[in-house]
């Protein structure tokens, strides 16, 4: 398993624009917390759609990385959401994933996503990973 310091430089040297924290990092598992701005926000005060979806995708990428290593190359094939209650704006999205399934050619994983502080989910996202083959 990667460490979370060195996945976190991974993704502030790939993935500059990316403004998610990662909260925890474990066994086919990652929490991500994302900050809310007004950048953020879509008309009628409430997250976007977009920001939720990048924060499921992004969830499960850190998962599979984190139990694989930097495999940078493993790429979404398949990523559904559903949108359950309305995202509070004033609050960050916290992204919970675990792995379903962590094969050699694919993964599968789901993310509940939640405003912080709130115990019922926002939405829930379920997401497929195609894995490149190592390198021998």
């Amino acid at each position: 398993m990667i460490s979370k310091e060195t996945l976190e430089a991974f993704f502030r040297e790939n993935f500059p624009n990316s403004d998610f924290t990662i909260e925890s990092l474990g066994d086919k598992a990652a929490t991500l917390r994302q900050p809310v701005s007004d950048n953020h926000l879509r008309p009628g005060g409430t997250v976007s759609g977009p920001v939720l979806m990048a924060m499921a995708d992004a969830a499960i990428y850190t998962a599979i990385l984190g139990s694989l290593g930097l495999v940078a190359m493993a790429v979404t094939t398949n990523l559904n959401i559903n949108f359950m209650r309305k995202p509070q704006a004033n609050r960050a999205v916290i992204a919970e994933c675990r792995l379903l399934k962590l094969g050699r050619s694919l993964a599968v994983g789901e993310v509940f996503l939640y405003s912080e502080g709130d115990d019922e989910p926002v939405a829930h996202a379920s997401g497929t990973y195609s894995i490149p083959p190592m390198e021998e």
